[in-house]
């Protein structure tokens, strides 16, 4: 129980610069929160979203208790009476037409949960649901794909060493608005500025000049979805002048040669016209990422949700390789948390290496992809009636109504599912269509360690953060409730089923795997002996179990000066481990232990860009955009994050809105194949002509939902302009930068 007045060390789990906090705490409320100025990761860092903790906590449109649908209103109930109603309503589909008619939508919120994030798999093995949609295909997926081809796992994701590098290329990222993306590093504008400091360079590529692009030796605009043209213009000079520099990377690499032959019609004249960029520019940043030593090149989610998705993504890796920067300090390393992660693991169906393609999508016929389908796909999975069709729903931690392409078809979709059920905190835009709901706890009444997150950090560090407030009596955490949820899909009683055996079950196989991989720290060891010394259950023990099989722990007894829980917990400002270290070839799993240059499931898409080069320029094209003061759609309903200027806004060039008639602050009808939205025009030459910019995650103005900030600055939802059909062909990712859209002045629309 948190004293009247107290002072709390708290690591901030909204984003991925995990940044320290003091919390001060009075009464029962939250009151300041001030960086931690001895934190050893983020060093006093902080954003203003790291401030609102307590207001996220105290919200009280915040659900405490589980809520069920009784007609068109909504009933708080029991726990038990909750999942007596959610097993009612899944066993009478699954009963009737069989798991494949129950789907499950996890959302990015999951990676940053203590609960979730570690036992969304254990959800996901022991449902035996295998119609598994996520903001994956809308994020990142193409960087998995890349990532478990290339390199043998799908979060096997190299991060740029922005400490040590002195040339940084960026292309699709805006960590002035969101910190790192799959780059876990706190002020990445503070390391920016570090660089260009030492005599270093740094270039950023993006068709807006963001906030970032004002930390950069140079802004490089780029037409939205050439990325991959451009990069490839970049390997192919090094090739042509003899600037490919494989160095110690020379033992660990297939397919140099395949590579040359692949890329060599991609020359700087080839794609020059179709990225804007004039190909001496393109030569010159080629040789400005060879001459520096070292480089990286770093892409983020831009490179990723657009046309060539997969390309861009895996031509990143490409560069840093032939430029000999992977694996090298300054440029792109494998991280080596302290914290084992669960998601180093090869899915058990992928464990000869990835096979892509295995089955297809009931309607489209989309391919699966690591998994998954394209989340596109779910609206008409639920609405198409035959064999298979989706009857039911469970959501954890998401918002697709708001978040996934075709957001309108999803949204009429959802009621005609005979059952759906959310494990979320809030009455949002869409668990306002589910029959139960299942609250989470607020981020202060649980424990906190990323276990995602550190994967990708560009130090090796550790910080464990405990609870602020106890969670009310009776109360299941996230874990707990995702394992009931995986019982009652397999047709067990929720009056019957045992939470703590299914935990053990899952903390039994974890081990067993670990003690019978030869890699392992506890390979060859009795399952019995490490349970018996894990103490606890939950994540908990799942965390102590991580930290002692990881690079620095005790290895249950080998190295007794080792790591275990109880001696992070003993540092409350964290523990540094130091900077990234080369790790090849210890950091792949390929099934050859090399790095597969050319992956025939990537390169068969190089046709498909090179008729993109001959085609028509599309004459105004639609990318989205990140606010700090924003998540997604999750804080909007913060008032400190949303008061002050609309930043819901219709970005153009001046020259784009005198040619249409748009005029600064009045109303303009964006349209697409897929919708129409109103939304206020800003005119800023900050866009390159040719491109404008909405804002993600706003659109809360729906009858049902129950944010009551949000609604008063609810926006539109960019996602209504995104065509469902429009993917990146390898991966399935979602293309949501890069639409071709039509601009006017409200005036001029017609209705109908």
């Amino acid at each position: 129980m948190a004293d009247d007045a107290s002072v709390h060390l708290r690591t901030c789990p909204l984003c991925e610069a995990m940044c320290g906090l003091e919390v001060s705490v009075a009464n029962g409320r939250v009151g300041r929160i001030v960086p931690d100025a001895r934190d050893v990761w983020s060093r006093g860092y902080i954003c203003p979203k790291g401030v609102v903790l307590g207001d996220l906590h105290h919200d009280p449109d915040r659900l405490r208790a589980p809520m069920v649908r009784d007609g068109s209103e909504w009933k708080p109930v029991s726990w038990a009476e909750a999942f007596r109603v959610a097993e009612r309503k899944l066993h009478a589909v699954i009963e009737r037409e069989g798991k494949d008619a129950v789907a499950t939508y996890i959302g990015n919120p999951t990676a940053h949960n203590f609960s979730l994030s570690r036992y969304v798999g254990a959800f996901i093995a022991f449902s035996g649901l295998t119609q598994l949609y996520s903001a994956g295909t809308v994020d990142q997926w193409p960087k998995n794909l890349v990532c478990a081809l290339m390199y043998g796992g799908m979060w096997s994701i190299p991060v740029p060493d922005l400490d040590r590098t002195s040339y940084l290329l960026m292309l699709g990222a805006n960590p002035a608005a969101s910190q790192g993306s799959l780059l876990a590093a706190p002020d990445v504008l503070g390391r920016l500025d570090a660089i260009r400091s030492r005599g270093g360079k740094v270039v950023v590529v993006d068709p807006r000049r963001t906030a970032t692009a004002a930390h950069a030796d140079e802004w490089l605009p780029l037409r939205p979805g050439t990325d991959a043209a451009l990069l490839l213009a970049i390997a192919q000079t090094l090739f042509a002048e003899q600037r490919v520099r494989v160095d110690h990377l020379a033992a660990h690499v297939d397919g140099l040669a395949e590579l040359e032959r692949l890329i060599a019609p991609f020359t700087p004249e080839a794609v020059a016209e179709a990225c804007a960029v004039p190909a001496p520019t393109i030569r010159r940043i080629a040789r400005e990422l060879s001459d520096a030593r070292p480089a990286a090149v770093y892409g983020r989610i831009g490179t990723c949700n657009q046309e060539f998705g997969t390309l861009a993504s895996w031509l990143v890796e490409v560069v840093n390789i032939l430029t000999g920067n992977l694996d090298r300090p300054g440029g792109s390393m494998f991280a080596d948390p302290v914290a084992w992660s669960m998601i180093s693991l090869r899915p058990p169906d992928q464990i000869d290496g990835f096979q892509l393609g295995r089955w297809r999508s009931r309607v489209r016929g989309a391919p699966e992809v690591l998994g998954q389908y394209p989340v596109s796909c779910l609206a008409e999975e639920i609405t198409a009636p035959g064999a298979g069709q989706i009857k039911a729903l469970i959501t954890v931690a998401g918002n697709p109504v708001i978040s996934t392409p075709d957001a309108g078809k999803l949204d009429a979709a959802l009621p005609r599912l005979e059952c759906m059920i959310s494990v979320d905190n809030y009455l949002n835009e869409t668990t306002r269509h589910a029959d139960v709901i299942l609250p989470g706890l607020s981020p202060l009444e649980q424990p906190h360690y990323d276990e995602m997150i550190w994967s990708w950090a560009i130090r090796n560090a550790a910080k464990y953060s405990a609870a602020i407030f106890p969670p009310p009596p009776e109360r299941p955490a996230e874990w707990e409730i995702l394992l009931t949820l995986a019982a009652l899909a397999n047709g067990q009683r929720a009056d019957d089923i045992s939470v703590a055996q299914l935990d053990d079950m899952f903390f039994f196989g974890l081990a067993a795997t670990l003690a019978s991989d030869p890699h392992s720290r506890i390979a060859g060891r009795y399952v019995a002996e490490i349970a018996a010394a894990t103490d606890g259950r939950g994540p908990e023990r799942l965390l102590d179990f991580a930290v002692r099989v990881g690079p620095h722990g005790d290895a249950y007894g080998a190295d007794p000066a080792g790591l275990t829980l109880a001696r992070v917990q003993a540092e409350p400002h964290g523990i540094d481990k130091g900077p990234l270290a080369p790790r090849l070839p210890a950091a792949l799993q390929t099934p050859n232990r090399r790095i597969e240059l050319t992956p025939a499931w990537i390169s068969a898409d190089l046709p498909r860009l090179q008729r993109r080069l001959q085609r028509r320029a599309d004459d105004l094209l639609l990318v989205s955009r990140r606010h700090l003061r924003s998540n997604n759609s999750w804080m909007h309903n913060v008032e400190k994050l949303v008061r002050g200027r609309d930043r819901c806004t219709l970005l153009i060039h001046p020259d784009d809105a005198h040619r249409f008639g748009v005029t600064d602050g009045a109303p303009a009808r964006v349209s697409s194949e897929a919708g129409s939205i109103v939304v206020p025009a800003e005119v800023s030459d900050e866009m390159m002509p040719g491109v404008v910019s909405l804002p993600h995650g706003w659109g809360h103005d729906l009858d049902g939902v129950q944010l009551s900030v949000a609604a008063r600055h609810a926006g539109v939802n960019n996602n209504l302009l995104a065509p469902g059909t429009l993917v990146d062909v390898p991966s399935g990712n979602a293309i949501v930068n890069g639409i071709p859209v039509q601009v006017g002045p409200l005036s001029h629309a017609t209705s109908g």
